[in-house]
C-alpha cells in the first residue's frame, strides 16, 4: 500500500497546477457547503427558539377534539337532525383551580390560566376591536415573554391595579392614548368597564401590537360575564421534548383538547424538513461538481501514464493494484480539499457571524444566526471523499483493463 501511495503522489506532483485547481475546487465546495449549512441550520434554530419562547409548549383549550354526540341520538335512531335547539351552556374550562391542581401533581413546568374574548376599546371618540386576555400576571410571566416585550410601564402592575390594562404600543398610538390614561372596554354582550393603561408592549408582530391587550383575570371575567371560568391553560415545560406526551395525558385527564407546540406548528415542521432536504441536495450537487475536476485530472493522468501502466503490469502488478493507484490519487486530492475546505468553511462561518443588521428603531441590532456544528464538517468531508473516490474510480477501471502489449505497440 505504501508503494502504491508513493506512485500516486508522484503522479499528482507531476501535474501540480491541475492538482491545485482540483483541490481548490473541492475546498471551495466543502467551504461554501459548511457555511451554507451553518447559516441555514442557525436560522432554523433561531426561528424555532423565537417561536418556542413566544408560545406555550402545551395549550389546553375549552373544546373537544371530537364533536359531542347529539342528545337526540341517544333516544332516536335517526339519520339526520334538523331544528335542534342546543342547551344553553356557558363555554369554558370549569373548576380551573381543580384542573390546575390536578396538573401540578405531575407536570414539570409552569402553568397559567387565561380567559380570552373579544371587546371594543374606546378612547377619545375612537373605537378599536381588541382581543382581550385575562391573566394572573405572575403566572403569565412564567409562560410567555411578554415581560421582555414591555416598552413602558410594567406588566406586574396588573397585580396591584384591579382595572389595569396592558396593550400594544401601536394600538395606543392609533388611539392617541398614553400611559396612565383611562379607556373603556365593551364586551359583545354590551357590558362596559373602564380600565387604566399601566403598560405598553411591542412584539414586532403588527396583529398583536394593534389588536391584543392584557388585563387581570377577575376583571375580564366580570366584563365577559364568565365568573370563575377560563378558556385556556398555558403550560411551559422544563423539557420541551415531552410536549406531545404531556398534551396527550392532559387531554385524557381533563377531557379538553390539549395541543402541543409541535401539533400547532405541524405545517412549519414539515417545511423545515423539506428545506433541510433541499439544503443537503444543494451541498451534494456542489461537491459533485467539484468531483468532475478530480475526474478530469485523474483521466488525464491515466492517458499520459499509459506506458507506465504497461510497465507496471509487465512487472507483475495486478489489475487491483493499478486501480488502487488512481483511486488513491482521487482520494488524496479529496482529503487535501476537505481539509482546506473545512478551514475555509470555519472562516466563512465566523465572518458571517460578525455581520450585524439594524432593521427598525424598535428592534435591537441583530446578526446572522450561525450554528457551528462538527456534523456539518463531517458530512461535507464525507461527501467530498465520496465524490473524489468515484471520480478516481471510473478512470481507474479503464487503466486497470488496459492491455500492456497493446500499449507498448502503440495501439492506444
Amino acid at each position: 500500500m505504501v508503494l502504491l501511495l508513493r506512485i500516486a503522489s508522484t503522479h499528482i506532483r507531476n501535474r501540480m497546477r491541475q492538482t491545485v485547481v482540483s483541490t481548490l475546487g473541492v475546498a471551495l465546495g466543502v467551504g461554501f457547503s459548511v457555511a451554507m449549512a451553518s447559516l441555514m441550520e442557525g436560522s432554523q434554530r433561531d426561528f424555532m427558539a423565537t417561536l418556542i419562547d413566544a408560545i406555550p409548549h402545551v395549550e389546553i383549550l375549552d373544546e373537544q377534539r371530537s364533536p359531542a354526540e347529539q342528545p337526540a341520538s341517544l333516544v332516536y335512531d335517526a339519520v339526520a337532525y334538523s331544528g335542534l335547539r342546543p342547551k344553553e351552556d356557558l363555554r369554558g374550562i370549569r373548576n380551573p383551580v381543580e384542573a390546575l391542581a390536578s396538573l401540578r401533581d405531575w407536570v414539570d413546568g409552569n402553568m397559567a390560566q387565561r380567559l380570552t374574548g373579544q371587546a371594543v376599546l374606546r378612547y377619545s371618540g375612537q373605537d378599536l376591536g381588541m382581543t382581550l386576555i385575562g391573566v394572573v400576571p405572575r403566572s403569565e410571566l412564567a409562560v410567555s415573554k411578554i415581560g421582555k416585550d414591555m416598552r413602558s410601564g410594567s406588566f406586574r402592575d396588573l397585580d396591584v391595579t384591579s382595572n389595569g390594562l396592558v396593550l400594544g404600543n401601536k394600538a395606543a398610538t392609533r388611539l392617541g392614548a398614553e400611559l396612565g390614561d383611562t379607556v373603556t372596554l365593551t364586551s359583545a354582550n354590551g357590558v362596559a368597564k373602564r380600565f387604566k393603561i399601566v403598560g405598553m408592549f411591542h412584539t414586532g408582530v403588527t396583529s398583536s401590537d394593534e389588536g391584543l391587550a392584557y388585563a387581570p383575570l377577575k376583571a375580564v371575567q366580570i366584563l365577559l360575564e364568565k365568573p370563575d371560568v377560563i378558556n385556556t391553560i398555558a403550560i411551559k415545560l422544563a423539557d420541551i421534548g415531552l410536549a406531545n406526551d404531556v398534551a396527550a395525558r392532559a387531554e385524557r385527564q381533563l377531557g379538553y383538547k390539549a395541543v402541543s407546540w409541535e401539533e400547532a406548528n405541524e405545517g412549519l415542521m414539515e417545511a423545515f424538513f423539506v428545506r433541510n432536504i433541499i439544503m443537503y441536495t444543494v451541498v451534494g450537487a456542489i461537491l459533485v461538481v467539484a468531483g468532475f475536476g478530480i475526474f478530469n485530472i485523474v483521466s488525464t493522468i491515466v492517458h499520459e501514464k499509459a506506458r507506465d501502466i504497461a510497465i507496471l503490469k509487465s512487472l507483475g502488478f495486478p489489475e487491483h493494484d493499478i486501480q488502487q493507484i488512481f483511486v488513491l490519487e482521487g482520494l488524496v486530492i479529496g482529503v487535501l480539499g476537505a481539509i482546506a475546505g473545512s478551514i475555509l468553511g470555519f472562516a466563512l462561518s465566523s465572518y458571517l457571524a460578525t455581520i450585524r443588521f439594524e432593521f427598525t428603531t424598535d428592534v435591537e441590532m441583530t446578526q446572522l444566526p450561525i450554528h457551528f456544528s462538527s456534523l456539518h464538517y463531517v458530512i461535507a468531508c464525507l461527501l467530498a471523499l465520496f465524490s473524489s473516490g468515484i471520480a478516481g474510480f471510473i478512470p481507474a477501471r479503464k487503466a486497470a483493463r488496459l492491455n500492456p502489449v497493446d500499449i507498448i505497440r502503440g495501439a492506444t
